[in-house]
Order: C-alpha cells, then structure tokens, then sequence
C-alpha cells in the first residue's frame, strides 16, 4: 500500500488532503512547523502519523519522506500581503523549504510530488481565462517564490526523472481556512465577518474577480493528480480552479442572502501586488487528470458559512 506525505497538514488545504486519504483508508504522514497551521486542525486526523518541524531545515524533509512513496506538498507562507510585507520569510517557506524536500524525496526514492502551486504566477496579465501556455509575470514576492516552486519541480523531473506535478490552485476556499488573520483569504474575512454582524472590507470598487474554487474541487484534483500516468503528467504545471469568475460585488450580494448580513461594506484601496482578475482555463486538467470540479462556487460557500456557523459557535 502506498504511504502517502501531507506536508503544511496542519493548515487548511493540507488538512483536507489528508483527511480524504485517511477516509479511503490510506496511509499517511504529516508534516507542519505550525506557523500559519493549527494544532485544532488535526483533530479528527489521529490515524495520521504527525511530525512537527520546518522543512526549511533539511533534516526535518528527510526524516518527514523516509518511506514515502507520493508526496502531497502543501506546506508554504500564504497570502500575497505577507510577502510584500516580508519577502525573505515568503522566500525561506516557499523555495528553500521546496528544494529541501525535494532533496529529500529524490534521497528516499518518492515516487511522485504534487505540488501546490498558485495562480498568481500568471500575474495580472489581461488575458482571460489564464493557460498553462501564457508566460508567467509574477508581481509579488509569493507569486515569485511560488513560481520558483513550480521550476524546481520541472528541473527535478528532468533532471533526476522524479515524478513531479505541479497543480495551479485558483482562491481555494472552505472549512478549515483560518479567518482569524489579516492575511486570510478573502472568503474566510468575509464569511467571519459578515455572520459576526461586523463589516467587510473590499479592496478597489468591488469588480475585481477571481475564480473561487471550493475544497472538495481542489483535493479531488490533487488525488487524481497522485495517479495519473506519469508520461502525461510529470514535469507538468496544470491548472485547478472551476472556470467561472465572480466579482467580490456578487460574493457580498450571494453572502448577505445566505448570512443575513444586512449591513454595510467598507471600501479601501487596492492592496499592492493584488491582480484584478483571475479566471482559469481547466481543459488541460479534464485531459490529463480527468478533472471535472464537483461543487459550484454557490454550493460551496453555503457549506462553507455553515463551518464558520459552527467554527463561531465552538469559538465562544
């Protein structure tokens, strides 16, 4: 039986990913330095084999894949402000950590690493929807750093012929995701917020768009990612999103109906280094992965609003 490696598992996309191994009866490990992850979050995962440590730290990426066979590496610094905010620690999260683990696994004879890379490698190039032939144009330090992710795993597979896959997630969103930081996603702010009685805050005028991807859709890509045939997708970066965009203006309108929130929104200025619209092609992940998203976004944040309900209810 393959034993699988959850790295960041203590963190929202992590966790997800590895509760859905551990539900189909898998083997699996995990790995998180507890930086952005927490430890609540692992309630629930205790057939899970934990180890805490920062991959940053070349010993902890080798004790985490000995024995390992695929590698699910979720591990990283999120959220755009941060980086802008502290480049070096986005950099030391997201690159040197990956190419430790990567190391690491080439030394213990993984099989296969999916990676999480992001969308925001395609920068805020006007093209719509965004392909995996566009040219990345970067614009902040986690989009850069994401990217240099996405290098290594493509020069690990050509260079040593690991198995690598590199998944582009599009605005991940659901249970799990952590709304108690300024650097939190913006439907995490929104869904706490809103259900709190307390206001939003949009930055620019509230047409900006992204293609919002529920969890369910993004752990369904990852497991087809870890098996399908490696002469068609190792090496590769693909999308993973929905291909549908909505505006943050239509996010409040469908959040007040399903909260109840009937009060104000707050509008700011535009964050530094936010794009202003993100929409993915995902006919490459339908032909390589068999990927077709499950949950529409609708679907998705009501599921999602009724976590938060019980996340607020728990937190009291």
């Amino acid at each position: 039986m393959a034993k699988y490696l959850v790295t960041g598992a203590a963190g929202f996309i992590g966790r997800s990913i590895a509760a859905a191994l551990l539900a189909k009866g898998e083997s699996v490990r995990g790995v998180d330095n507890f930086s952005t992850g927490k430890r609540e979050n692992l309630l629930g995962l205790e057939a899970m084999e934990f180890q805490q440590g920062d991959l940053a730290e070349l010993a902890v990426a080798e004790r985490a894949c000995a024995g390992i066979d695929i590698v699910f590496h979720e591990a990283a610094l999120p959220s755009v402000p941060r980086s802008v905010a502290d480049p070096i620690a986005s950099n030391i999260a997201c690159v040197d950590a990956t190419v430790n683990l990567l190391a690491a696994a080439r030394a213990a004879g993984v099989r296969r690493v999916v990676y999480a890379a992001s969308s925001s490698a395609y920068g805020d190039t006007p093209t719509l929807p965004k392909h995996e032939q566009m040219l990345p144009n970067p614009i902040s330090p986690y989009a850069v750093a994401k990217l240099t992710g996405e290098y290594y795993m493509r020069s690990f597979a050509r260079v040593y012929g690991m198995e690598t896959v590199s998944l582009r997630y599009f605005n991940v969103f659901g249970p799990y995701q952590d709304p108690t930081s300024q650097y939190s996603g913006v439907l995490a702010l929104f869904c706490s917020k809103m259900l709190a009685g307390q206001t939003p805050t949009i930055y620019g005028d509230g047409s900006t768009s992204r293609d919002f991807t529920f969890i369910e859709n993004t752990v369904q890509g990852n497991l087809l990612a870890a098996h399908a045939p490696a002469d068609k997708v190792s090496g590769k970066v693909i999308n993973l999103a929905t291909g549908v965009r909505i505006t943050l203006n239509e996010v409040v309108a469908i959040l007040r109906d399903i909260t109840g929130y009937t009060g104000p929104v707050n509008y700011a200025e535009e964050r530094a280094g936010d794009i202003r619209h993100s929409l993915a092609d995902v006919s490459l992940a339908a032909e390589l992965l068999q990927y077709h998203p499950s949950v529409s976004f609708e679907q998705g944040l009501r599921q999602t609003v009724n976590w938060y309900r019980s996340f607020q209810a728990i937190s009291r």
